[in-house]
């Protein structure tokens, strides 16, 4: 499954792919973080088509263009934000992944790259956050054609060596 999971350390709005993912809040409008990166990058009518979808719950996704991005197309899904576990949120998480890569198989997308989804200002500690990550598209791919390949783009050393480390405990698991 390697072949179609790579990890990269570097900035998400730089990947040329199908589609990247915005780690969003539920407004889709913007805000910090992955989020506002992505929304400076694409430039302004990316919110305005962001106004247009009218919001997205936690676990969802929704679908826009990428306009000035190198990616044709932005996935967005709302993480939970972290209150220790016990509110459902390893279950909201692994939804992001899910319903984000069923979007992009809908759409018959090629490659997609996902940020570490929830670890930013959502306090979602990234050795449980990137353990759900790989499971679920690893489960997602041994049962999908599409996406080909999906990139985890990490913002630092730090970040990729947790999903490093997770992705080898799959593959040893497996």
């Amino acid at each position: 499954m390697e072949e179609r999971i790579r990890l990269l350390k570097g900035d998400i709005t730089k990947v040329s792919a199908d589609a990247i993912v915005n780690a969003a809040n539920t407004s889709l409008l913007g805000g910090g973080g992955v989020d506002g990166a992505i929304h400076r990058a694409a430039g302004p009518e990316l919110k305005e088509e962001c106004k247009k979808i009218g919001g997205c719950p936690t676990g969802e996704a929704r679908l826009t263009l990428g306009y000035r991005l190198p990616a044709r197309y932005v996935l967005h899904t709302v993480g939970p934000v972290w209150s220790g576990g016990s509110r459902g949120e390893p279950e909201l998480l692994a939804e992001c992944y899910r319903n984000a890569l069923s979007l992009a198989a809908k759409m018959k997308l090629d490659s997609v790259a996902f940020p570490s989804i929830s670890t930013g200002a959502y306090g979602y500690p990234i050795d449980k956050a990137a353990r759900i990550a790989v499971r679920e598209v690893d489960s997602f791919l041994k049962k999908n054609e599409r996406p080909t390949l999906v990139v985890f783009a990490l913002f630092s050393d730090a970040d990729l060596g947790v999903y490093r480390t997770a992705l080898q405990e799959m593959e040893g698991a497996g």
